[in-house]
């Protein structure tokens, strides 16, 4: 009951105007709450009284009183909200400081509870809307580059050389990040079954990493587009560098904007569906099958939610990632991602769950991040370095929590012929074995 009382103490005018009752709340709802976390936590009230163990791993040195809700609640995305907007200071490594925040969560944040199920129309109705508003072309672009136009350099800090911005692929236990990364490069060029002279689509091609590998290992003739004005830039730098003009172009482009007279032999999508939106799959899905040769294969590799229900997570984090990181991002259920791709026509042929890799690709990025802060700054700023520090970690604890996870569905569109294919009734080129991803 103290916790529920304490919530609905949510004003710091308030908190001031009746802090004699506000410390005794404080004392017994922190103090319980911190006695309960594995890794040690202390909180730092206004004028430096200290709540908690004095050789605390984690330490929260608050500038007001406001986040004590936030703490005592267990909603650690107000938490750092509170600390990009620097209301909280945190000190403390971040793998303390994920492990506390792991424990600080009092309910499975893929579940919205009783109230959310029986609110479970209107939900639908919010949810559709807001989808709809937030995935118009002009919105997109906008939502694209407040992400992957922060700067290059500051990306360039923490991600391996390539700029593989996508879940990389650790087929031997022991492999650097750079060389993960390469795997899953060869490992989606590879299930797509890539062969010299074809014609290869990389829709959300990031920093070129696939595209580029495609066209030099493979030798075929890529497309890549993006939303992404530094990206765009950065790939033309590479192609034109590379000698790989009339073999392969980026263009700065929406996907419902590519011409259809000329489809593809192959179409990879990594790591860009959760950009498009609910609302939006059912036309990204057909404008994909339109795009792709009869016969032809699709990779879509992303990030998918951990409960069939939620389209973010809950504890505040979705509204932190909505609101410094991925603003437009919606997280679907594997399940309905393959019924829309279903819907529109394309047969999905491998489903693979790579969850845990992107676990351990997050910890690398964020121990990558953690080794330069002071260049970060200079490059991006305090706040961004605050919100991507809590983002890449907090991330790598909910993937190896199952509250988030990521798939590779492999699919194809049929060309209506029996006879084509490897097998008879295949009507692709997939022969219905995976041995060949492996080889």
């Amino acid at each position: 009951m103290a916790i529920f009382a304490w919530a609905d103490i949510g004003d710091s005018a308030l908190l001031r105007r009746n802090e004699g009752a506000a410390m005794i709340a404080v004392d017994g709802v922190l103090e319980r709450k911190l006695e309960d976390l594995g890794t040690s936590l202390a909180v730092v009230l206004p004028g430096g009284r200290r709540i908690g163990r004095e050789d605390a791993r984690v330490t929260l040195t608050l500038a007001d009183l406001a986040p004590l809700m936030h703490i005592a609640t267990g909603q650690v995305g107000r938490v750092a909200q509170d600390h990009v907007e620097g209301r909280v200071d945190i000190a403390g490594s971040m793998r303390d400081v994920i492990a506390v925040a792991a424990q600080m969560i009092e309910k499975d944040p893929t579940h919205g509870g009783a109230a959310a199920r029986q609110l479970g129309w209107w939900r639908d109705v919010v949810r559709q809307t807001r989808s709809r508003v937030h995935h118009q072309p002009s919105t997109d672009a906008r939502q694209i580059q407040f992400h992957y136009d922060v700067s290059d350099d500051f990306y360039a800090l923490w991600l391996d050389e390539r700029r593989v911005y996508s879940c990389a692929y650790y087929r031997d236990a022991n492999m650097p990040l750079a060389h993960a990364q390469e795997a899953k490069l060869d490992h989606v060029c590879r299930k797509l079954m890539l062969r010299e002279g074809e014609r290869f689509l990389d829709i959300g091609a990031g920093w070129g990493g696939l595209l580029l590998w495609a066209a030099e290992h493979y030798g075929v003739h890529a497309t890549g587009i993006t939303l992404s004005k530094n990206q765009h830039a950065h790939v033309n730098r590479l192609i034109s560098e590379r000698g790989l003009q009339g073999r392969v172009q980026m263009q700065l482009l929406d996907y419902r904007a590519l011409p259809e007279e000329q489809p593809w032999d192959k179409v990879a999508s990594i790591g860009m569906f959760e950009h498009v939106g609910r609302v939006m799959l059912p036309t990204y899905f057909h404008k994909i099958r339109r795009l792709l040769k009869p016969g032809g294969l699709l990779m879509n590799h992303g990030i998918t939610a951990g409960g069939t229900r939620n389209a973010q997570l809950g504890a505040g984090i979705g509204e932190f990632i909505e609101r410094y990181i991925f603003p437009g991002g919606e997280l679907l259920h594997v399940s309905h991602v393959l019924r829309e791709m279903a819907e529109s026509g394309l047969e999905a042929l491998d489903v693979e769950n790579l969850r845990p890799h992107y676990a351990r690709t997050l910890w690398a990025w964020s121990d990558a991040l953690e080794s330069r802060l002071t260049r970060a700054a200079e490059l991006a700023g305090d706040r961004v370095v605050r919100a991507y520090r809590l983002y890449l970690a907090g991330s790598a604890m909910s993937f190896e929590r199952g509250w988030i996870s990521l798939h590779q569905m492999l699919a194809g569109r049929p060309s209506g012929n029996i006879d084509d294919g490897p097998m008879r009734g295949a009507q692709s080129v997939f022969p219905f074995q995976r041995s060949y991803m492996y080889k």
